[in-house]
């Protein structure tokens, strides 16, 4: 897709209400791809779980892309982002049976969410040529013609899907090196998406406890999974989140900061989120079971995924080692397999404990290398 954008004058770009309404949509989408985690959380079943989630992703990030080049305080792209929303509402239903009788409805519903998003920037030049068109010429395709075939090739042929989606911002990495991307309301964008997820680790919390005795045990597992979602809360909301804005304003090319940082970086933070979300539900129930290594890799190793993101993101922003988080995620996927013989209760302290630790472990040194830096303005520390 080649094009300048529309702007919006000197003053900083913000989120709509119609986007924080259509975000509403992927509060349950995403409720409904942590129930699919729930029900199969073997290796087959985090292959399936991610295959429907990627194009529930991607709808999202088309929408918030087209509106953030874009000013969308207008009917028709009002009208148009609610459009999106209701065929993500589609998605969402055809979740739970999408790899049984719904997945046409899957299949369909996405097709209809990319051609809206391509009708919405049709007059853009060269938007046929690009991810958008991609969505609508490819991807669609696939996933509709998927959702006709049986199990096995209807695997496949979503999973070539969501790789085509993936892909297409590096496919088309040239034609988008002219697109101006408002730097406030993206990082401001993928936040409130983060958050959504991270919701879902509460809802994942609750609705374990709700019709549980809440003895003492109990309630000692609900506030060491409330410590955990918290933690991770603040890994992002607290350490990250400002460098995150701060890369894009200063990028040469804030094409390569959306493309590495938000649309490929937020969907690893997010999987890890719904994986501890899920993981949440296995053990705050019952706090002296004994997990099975499918509960605990999905608690350590969500938060595992979460933790080497964040070294990730910021070897893409500054070229630098996050050195803290690193050691944390190989010192949680370390210690995964002698938490299958513990009882739900000590999985999760232990847990908490970890996330605790690094936290204020990054506060000190990000406490420190505000004293070294000194002058105000220097760039935020992740």
């Amino acid at each position: 897709m080649s094009t300048t954008g529309e702007t919006e004058g000197p003053g900083e770009k913000r989120v709509t209400w119609a986007e924080l309404y259509f975000d509403l949509v992927f509060v349950f989408a995403i409720t409904q791809v942590s129930g699919l985690l729930h029900h199969q959380h073997d290796l087959t079943g985090l292959v399936r779980a991610l295959v429907v989630f990627v194009p529930v992703y991607w709808c999202w990030v088309g929408t918030t892309v087209q509106a953030n080049i874009r000013d969308v305080e207008n009917p028709r792209d009002r009208l148009g982002i609610l459009l999106v929303g209701l065929a993500g509402l589609f998605m969402a239903l055809a979740i739970p049976a999408a790899y049984g009788r719904r997945g046409l409805l899957l299949g369909a519903a996405y097709w209809l969410a990319r051609v809206v998003l391509l009708l919405l920037l049709v007059r853009l030049p060269g938007v046929w040529s690009g991810p958008y068109g991609a969505g609508v010429l490819v991807s669609g395709p696939l996933l509709l013609a998927g959702g006709l075939l049986s199990d096995g090739p209807r695997l496949a042929l979503w999973a070539a899907a969501a790789l085509c989606d993936l892909a297409a911002p590096l496919v088309f990495r040239r034609r988008l090196a002219t697109v101006t991307y408002h730097p406030a309301h993206m990082p401001e964008r993928f936040a409130l998406f983060l958050l959504v997820a991270l919701g879902e680790s509460i809802v994942g919390i609750g609705a374990s406890a709700a019709g549980a005795r809440l003895d003492a045990a109990e309630l000692t597992a609900v506030a060491a999974a409330f410590t955990i979602s918290a933690g991770l809360w603040w890994q992002y909301f607290v350490f990250a989140a400002d460098a995150m804005r701060h890369a894009v304003e200063v990028a040469d090319s804030r094409r390569d900061v959306v493309r590495r940082i938000f649309q490929y970086g937020h969907l690893a933070l997010a999987a890890g989120v719904i994986g501890v979300a899920v993981g949440f539900e296995e053990t705050v129930a019952d706090p002296w079971q004994t997990l099975g290594a499918g509960s605990v890799a999905l608690l350590y190793g969500g938060c595992g995924l979460y933790l080497l993101t964040f070294g990730y993101t910021r070897w893409m922003m500054f070229r630098q080692v996050s050195t803290t988080r690193i050691v944390a995620a190989v010192v949680v996927l370390g210690l995964l397999p002698a938490m299958v013989r513990l009882p739900a209760l000590a999985v999760l302290v232990t847990l908490a404990g970890l996330l605790v630790l690094l936290n204020a472990v990054e506060h000190v040194r990000v406490v420190r290398a505000a004293a070294d830096a000194g002058a105000a303005g220097a760039a935020p520390v992740e």
